[in-house]
């Protein structure tokens, strides 16, 4: 079968990390969005591979973008799923896997992102992603983690999801999977974002993700100018908290929520419950697909 991907020029890896972020899926307070613009603006990147947008990508729900000066149509700048190459602060090798998350020929995709990334001689993946969650913005943003039954290990070092849920899932679900088979470390890293600024940019679930990334994988990232916005936007919505006494009793009762269920990721078995929280969440994405342009209720 032919390869969904491209290889490109340049230098040949050093044991990388590769960390993944695909736009589409869930993304509460564009955590994972945050977490990865700070990435690939801290080092110069270069292109590996390019994955075949006809084959991957519907290009009506993700159009390209076209430029005209004065009238004249000067060229289109289409969607891709790349992989880049860079490096931490100290130097070490990262490759980082960018760009919508594919609608068609999943399966594929996946053995081909496995085979690419074996290739490069990645010792770790890392996802990045973000979920809303019963939490007050005046507590720390905790991290989750999933895992398949390969790399089980390296959830408890992040947070376990305490209990059982089913839930709609994106591309990264299956890659945990296949990484996994393909016996390399993997790990998703989610943090939870307080549901009520989940349609906003909250920097302090960037902030965490990359904290969260450098701790597990050994990473040296700087995460300062992110933890300074975060200090900025909790500002922000203290303020507007402030002015609504119903919204400040919401805070408290959430505070006092997750105070009782310290080391509980998702507090399931508290308020809300899992049923409930499986719910939101099922909302979020509804709306979430809704706004990419699909339609409400069609969950893959």
């Amino acid at each position: 079968m032919t390869s969904l991907y491209q290889r490109h020029g340049g230098r040949s890896p050093e044991h990388p990390v590769l960390v993944v972020v695909l736009e589409g899926w869930v993304d509460a307070g564009l955590g994972a969005d945050g977490a990865i613009s700070a990435l690939l603006a801290a080092e110069p990147t270069e292109l590996v591979a390019t994955f075949d947008g006809e084959a991957l990508l519907d290009q009506r729900a993700r159009r390209p973008v076209v430029h005209i000066a004065h009238g004249v149509n000067e060229g289109l700048t289409w969607p891709l799923v790349q992989m880049r190459l860079g490096t931490d602060l100290a130097g070490n090798d990262v490759c980082y896997l960018v760009g919508p998350e594919p609608d068609f020929r999943w399966h594929s995709f996946v053995a081909d992102v496995v085979e690419l990334s074996t290739a490069l001689g990645v010792r770790m993946a890392v996802g990045l992603g973000a979920f809303p969650a019963p939490a007050p913005h005046t507590r720390p943003i905790r991290l989750a983690a999933t895992a398949p039954p390969q790399s089980a290990e390296l959830v408890p070092r992040v947070g376990v999801v305490q209990g059982e849920i089913d839930v709609p899932s994106g591309v990264w679900g299956a890659l945990e999977l296949a990484f996994g088979e393909a016996g390399v470390p993997v790990v998703g890293l989610w943090a939870r974002v307080p549901h009520y600024v989940a349609g906003m940019a909250f920097p302090a679930a960037s902030a965490a993700l990359l904290d969260g990334l450098s701790a597990l994988s050994g990473l040296s990232i700087d995460s300062s100018e992110l933890h300074t916005s975060a200090d900025a936007a909790r500002s922000q919505v203290d303020e507007l908290i402030a002015k609504s006494s119903e919204h400040s009793q919401l805070v408290h009762q959430l505070e006092r929520n997750v105070d009782v269920a310290e080391g509980n990721p998702l507090d399931l078995g508290q308020i809300p419950t899992g049923d409930e929280l499986a719910a939101e969440l099922e909302r979020y994405l509804r709306d979430d697909r809704t706004d990419d342009g699909g339609e409400a209720g069609e969950l893959p």
